[in-house]
């Protein structure tokens, strides 16, 4: 099935295979009687970040007494019912996208907050969905294999944005936009008419009225602290998720929070008593001396930011478990390699969905990059970093390694539930293996 899929997109033009999409949209929407017309619908797009703000968003509506459904790459809700995604797919396809909208209309919920993707976008699988709220968290190298440039991949997620003021309007309900203001597109994405807009940054001050800052940012493993300055009044937060980059994702959750009116307290509550994103740097403890943290990163920007956030933190050495995803961007692999190599003290390269590739030759060329990491000294393979084909043996690798106050960062996989290997899915839950590994590892 998988060798005629990849020979029909070979033959068929991409405007073919959208307008099947587009068909299937359609369809769908008819079906389920548009759904989407009758709710609010935040749109989450960008290369990183998406799941984070999702959730963020998700958990400040409920704070202000809002019936919420959200649709991320780990989770779906509809009210107060949250359960896995397992499709391995951010955005799903329409049948599925327009059946959990008309669920969540059913049950009477007020918003729904949409994780979308580049694809889901260029493929037109989201048409029939008018947006009425659009959240942009940053972009940086990905899905190359599909968009073949940055610019291209940037377009993609602009057709969303120039399209933001023509979709339909629902009574009462302005058309707003949130953009990164430190990200290198934010006057791309700025240029897009909208009823409302929004920008947020890490800052001293804010330059305009319409910019949310943080202020006074502290983190560690435990998580952040910050203030934020807002035209509304200014606001103390405790965040359970660590990082800069987790602080930017808060900002931008606040950004759409103040668009709809919710008082900052509200804000505030929605946002601390969120205490974990699945596999979102998620601490697993059983009991170590040692700290692992699971994390979904599978980009370069995604990896240097959680090493950039961990390295001061950590007084012992940090060993890197990670690999590369098969069928996707190639150019990407090598440069993973080498900041895994840049930021920790020793990298194990290992097997990650492998799809229809060879893991052997996805695992070479991640570890490729390794040796040309460091600046003044090569890792030694055997010594400074293995390649580990089975991810189980290299997990139990790095646990076997850590000593104590060392972390293992083990990136790629997160909260997902199997593995893809062929046209397979094997189930995986690289939470629980961690966890297993380590009930082993303490008990001898």
């Amino acid at each position: 099935m998988y060798k005629i899929k990849q020979f029909l997109k070979k033959i068929l033009p991409s405007g073919f295979i959208n307008f099947y999409h587009l068909m299937q949209s359609r369809i769908a929407c008819v079906r389920f009687g548009f759904p989407a017309q009758k709710m609010i619908i935040i749109g989450v797009t960008g290369t990183n970040g998406k799941t984070t703000v999702v959730n963020l968003i998700s958990s400040i509506l409920q704070g202000a007494g809002y019936k919420t459904a959200h649709i991320s790459s780990v989770n779906f809700r509809i009210g107060d019912e949250l359960w896995p995604n397992l499709t391995k797919m951010t955005t799903i396809s329409a049948f599925h996208l327009q059946s959990f909208l008309a669920k969540a209309l059913k049950a009477d919920c007020q918003y729904v907050v949409v994780e979308t993707t580049s694809h889901a976008i260029d493929q037109n699988r989201v048409w029939g969905i008018p947006y009425d709220i659009l959240a942009f968290t940053n972009l940086t190298h990905d899905h190359l294999d599909y968009h073949h440039s940055m610019t291209e991949y940037r377009d993609s997620k602009g057709k969303l944005f120039a399209k933001l003021m023509k979709f339909e309007r629902k009574p009462g309900v302005k058309k707003v936009s949130v953009i990164n203001a430190e990200d290198p597109t934010f006057e791309y994405f700025w240029q897009f008419p909208a009823d409302k807009k929004y920008s947020y940054r890490i800052g001293p001050r804010a330059k305009a009225d319409h910019e949310i800052i943080a202020r006074h940012t502290f983190s560690d493993i435990a998580g952040s602290q910050f203030v934020v300055e807002t035209p509304f009044g200014s606001a103390e937060f405790v965040l359970a998720l660590p990082g800069k980059f987790n602080i930017e994702n808060a900002l931008a959750a606040i950004c759409v929070g103040l668009s709809q009116n919710i008082d900052l307290k509200y804000i505030k509550l929605g946002l601390e008593r969120l205490v974990q994103v699945p596999g979102r740097m998620e601490k697993i403890e059983e009991g170590q001396d040692f700290g692992v943290i699971v994390d979904y990163a599978h980009t370069p920007d995604a990896l240097q930011k959680i090493y950039q956030t961990v390295k001061p933190l950590v007084p012992g050495k940090i060993i890197s478990v990670l690999g590369a995803t098969g069928d996707r961007d190639k150019t990407k692999r090598p440069i993973m390699g080498a900041l895994a190599s840049q930021w920790t003290d020793i990298v194990i390269v290992t097997d990650e969905d492998p799809y229809h590739e060879r893991p052997k030759d996805i695992i070479d060329q991640v570890a490729a990059g390794v040796p040309r990491g460091k600046k003044n000294q090569k890792m030694v393979l055997g010594q400074d970093y293995y390649k580990i084909l089975n991810r189980q043996k290299a997990i139990k690798k790095a646990i076997q390694l850590a000593e104590k106050d060392d972390l293992v960062v083990i990136t790629g996989k997160g909260a997902e539930m199997c593995m893809a290997v062929g046209d397979k899915k094997i189930p995986w839950d690289e939470r629980q293996i961690v966890r297993d590994e380590l009930k082993k590892h303490l008990k001898k």
